[in-house]
C-alpha cells in the first residue's frame, strides 16, 4: 500500500520546531498509545535529542494495559519520562507538573540560587496529526484555545498557551515525515487515522486491519462481530463480518466501502476492545 503524504507546511513546521527549541525548557511529545513506535516522528526525534521530554501515551484507555506498561519501561531514560494518559478525559495529566519539576530540578535550583522565584516552565508540544495535541492543550488550559478536529492537520500555526499550573505551552502543527521506513508503520498510522482517509484505499485498509486483528486479537474480533470462526484468508473473514452487519447490496454482494467505514470507525472508537497494535522491541526482532 503506497502512502506518500508530506504537505509543504510539514517541512516548514520541522524548521520552526528546530528554531523554537531554544525558547523552551522541555518538550511534551504526544503519541498514540496503540502505536507508540509508529506515532513517533523519527525526524522530530532527532531534533529533540538532549532536550528533557515527557512522552504522553494518549488514548491509553483503548489499549492493552500490560503492553502500555511495557512501553513505559521501554521508552523511559535519564531525560525522558513517560505517562499513560487520556487527554479527552484528563486522566493522568495531573502527573505532568511534578514530572516536569523533577526533570528540570537542576535548572530550577540554579535559577533560585540567583534569586529567581515563581519560575514559569515553557514547554513545546509536538506530535503527529490526529494524536490529540489540541485536546491535551485545551484540557491543560481548561478552555478551547487550541483548535481541534477529528481529521489530521487542523492546527496550522504556532500558538503559546498559558495554563494555571505554572506551565506555558507552545503548540505546533502535527507533523508526519516524507518517507515511511516500512509498510507496518504506514498501516498503523492509517488504521488510527493519522493519515487522511481521503487519500487511502479504505477498502484495502479495512482488509489489512482484519488481517492484523485476526492474527493478534482473534477473540475480540469474533466477539465484536459474533463470528464462530475466522478464516485463513482475511477476505473471507471480512465477508463474514459484512454479512453479520448486513452491508449487502443487490445480488447479495458486500458493500465493501460501507463495511470499511464501519470497521475503521469502530476500531478507532475502541468498540472492538482494548487493542495494542505494537509491542516494544518488535522491530528489533524482525531485523534479527
Amino acid at each position: 500500500m503506497a502512502i506518500n503524504w508530506f504537505p509543504g507546511h510539514m517541512k516548514k513546521t520541522q524548521r520552526e520546531i528546530k528554531e523554537n527549541l531554544k525558547l523552551v525548557d522541555a518538550v511534551i511529545e504526544i503519541r498514540d498509545a496503540r502505536i507508540p513506535r509508529s506515532s513517533a516522528n523519527p525526524d522530530i526525534e532527532k531534533l529533540l535529542e538532549g532536550k528533557p521530554r515527557i512522552i504522553l501515551l494518549n488514548k491509553s484507555d483503548l489499549t492493552d494495559s500490560n503492553v502500555t506498561k511495557e512501553w513505559i519501561d521501554y521508552l523511559t531514560n535519564d531525560i525522558v519520562r513517560v505517562l499513560e494518559v487520556n487527554c479527552l478525559k484528563g486522566d493522568g495529566l495531573k502527573n505532568i507538573k511534578p514530572m516536569l519539576l523533577n526533570l528540570l530540578k537542576e535548572k530550577h535550583d540554579r535559577l533560585r540560587a540567583k534569586g529567581m522565584v515563581n519560575i514559569m516552565m515553557r514547554v513545546m508540544v509536538v506530535g503527529i496529526p490526529n494524536v490529540g495535541k489540541s485536546t491535551f492543550i485545551n484540557k491543560m488550559a481548561r478552555n478551547n484555545i487550541a483548535k481541534t478536529g477529528d481529521r489530521p492537520g487542523v492546527t496550522k500555526s504556532k500558538q503559546w498557551i498559558k495554563t494555571g499550573a505554572g506551565i506555558e505551552l507552545l503548540d505546533t502543527p502535527g507533523v508526519l515525515w516524507p518517507k515511511f521506513e516500512d509498510d507496518e508503520t504506514a498501516l498503523d498510522l492509517a488504521f488510527t487515522g493519522a493519515i487522511k482517509d481521503e487519500i487511502m484505499d479504505i477498502e484495502e485498509l479495512a482488509l489489512k486491519l482484519v488481517d492484523r486483528l485476526q492474527e493478534s486479537y482473534e477473540a475480540k474480533l469474533k466477539e465484536r462481530y459474533k463470528l464462530t470462526e475466522v478464516f485463513e484468508n482475511p477476505l473471507d473473514t471480512l465477508d463474514a463480518i459484512g454479512k453479520k452487519r448486513g452491508t449487502l447490496i443487490s445480488g447479495g454482494q458486500i458493500d465493501y466501502n460501507r463495511l470499511a467505514v464501519i470497521l475503521l470507525d469502530e476500531f478507532r472508537a475502541g468498540k472492538m476492545g482494548k487493542i495494542s497494535l505494537e509491542r516494544p522491541g518488535e522491530e528489533e526482532n524482525e531485523d534479527n
